[in-house]
């Protein structure tokens, strides 16, 4: 039995930027030839690609690294480093992309070749031509490439069926499908034979299609985690109908209409949405004697619970001997044409989320002090200054300290009692604060 895997933790790191370069014209008559280094170019961005032809997150088991390639460096001549080709990952129809520590939405891939940019690539560090000016027209300066973007992300399938089969354990589910489909399900007469949703494509009898799966048996308490859950629950999700089998041979001893109820309080208690779906109710095992009787009480009991209200649709059918079988799928194709898809998430929340929000009161720096009393300047913003600094120029080492003096570190050091001559580090770079 294949493996399916429905959730899945990767990193990803997309490549640094080229760094840029420090190069003078040396040209015959040209006395002391102006600053010549180029910028070097962007780093590769991590892409998820929707691939239609993959059903699971299984590849992700076994490769849950994915690094982009750097920029190349400038060369002489104001010659630029050339840009990393993006590297392209590819997921399944139905994934949910999310940072792992802040559990933020960053994609939501469901359209055959949909794209989302998960880590973006550095940008290429500026080489010593774009630091000239009138005052200083030979800069020693050029920047290092900006780190790639660097995550850990949770990856999350929804399988993406149309129609979803929900109901007790060995009510038919499985039965049904194997009999209308290609796909085969194991199927058995004991409880939970069902453990990974089963997919099957479905052809009526004019040719319409539409995808159904068999969504695991639930039980009481699924919603709380009880069995088999939660996970199962989430593949109801993106059904569009949703058909509610039931046994109404009464053949395992309970009240098909009291089934019906307990199934509908799970759907209710997971996510209140999945009762706005249609729902067409499935009476299986007709071909069981007191199964007449059984419905003739069981469409009483509807009609009360719904009163005036438009009840479900009720299709007997016996998936067994394939009574019925028939009609139901017409009328489930019916159903479907005038469904629209359900949006998962709110718009607004995947919009805003694809884009990764730099928070605008986010702090610039931090500052912490070592054992042997040193101190720690630390943060994103301090950080990436830092890894684009090329200190094997003077003049790159000088404007980096007139960055950080902008940014406030020299009065907040010196607020919190740094002195002269004390030690200070930078991720591994240390040096002394000079008062």
């Amino acid at each position: 039995m294949s493996m399916f895997l429905d959730h899945a933790k990767v990193h990803v790191k997309a490549g640094k930027g080229g760094d840029g370069m420090v190069a003078f014209r040396r040209e015959k008559y040209v006395p002391d030839g102006g600053p010549a280094g180029g910028d070097g170019g962007r780093g590769g961005s991590i892409i998820f690609e929707v691939d239609p032809g993959l059903r699971t997150l299984l590849d992700f088991r076994y490769n849950r690294n994915f690094r982009g390639k750097p920029g190349e460096n400038g060369m002489s001549k104001s010659m630029f480093g050339r840009g990393a080709k993006d590297t392209i990952v590819r997921v399944p129809p139905g994934t949910i992309v999310r940072n792992a520590e802040t559990k933020e939405l960053i994609a939501d891939l469901t359209e055959p070749g949909q794209q989302a940019v998960v880590a973006k690539g550095g940008r290429g560090g500026r080489g010593n031509n774009r630091f000239a000016t009138a005052r200083n027209p030979a800069p020693e300066i050029a920047e290092n490439g900006e780190p790639g973007q660097e995550l850990e992300l949770e990856l999350e399938l929804k399988v993406i069926a149309d129609v979803g089969l929900v109901g007790f354990p060995s009510v038919g589910k499985s039965t049904l499908l194997s009999i209308v489909s290609k796909a085969k399900p194991k199927i058995a007469a004991y409880h939970f034979t069902t453990l990974v949703p089963n997919l099957g494509m479905v052809q009526t009898r004019s040719g319409e299609e539409f995808v159904m799966a068999d969504l695991p048996g639930l039980i009481e308490g699924a919603s709380q985690g009880v069995g088999l859950g939660i996970q199962f629950l989430r593949h109801i999700e993106r059904t569009r109908v949703i058909l509610h089998v039931i046994d109404m041979g009464g053949t395992e001893g309970r009240d098909p209409f009291d089934d019906y109820e307990k199934i509908n309080k799970e759907l209710e208690s997971y996510q209140l949405r999945l009762l706005e779906r249609p729902t067409v109710i499935v009476a299986n095992k007709m071909d069981v004697a007191e199964a007449e009787d059984n419905l003739e009480i069981f469409k009483q009991q509807i009609a009360e619970k719904f009163g005036d209200e438009e009840a479900p649709r009720i299709f007997p059918i016996s998936a067994w001997s394939t009574a019925g079988v028939a009609e139901l799928l017409d009328y489930t194709a019916e159903v479907l044409k005038d469904t629209p898809e359900f949006p998962l998430f709110d718009e607004e929340e995947v919009e805003s989320s694809v884009l990764y929000k730099f928070e605008e009161n986010q702090e610039q720096f931090t500052i912490g002090r070592d054992p042997d009393s040193t101190w720690v300047l630390g943060g994103e913003r301090l950080e990436k200054l830092f890894n684009m600094t090329n200190f094997a120029h003077d003049e790159s080492i000088m404007r980096f300290a007139r960055q950080l003096r902008s940014m406030g570190v020299d009065e907040k050091l010196r607020a919190k009692g740094a002195k002269d001559g004390d030690m200070v580090r930078i991720m591994t770079y240390h040096f002394e604060f000079v008062d």
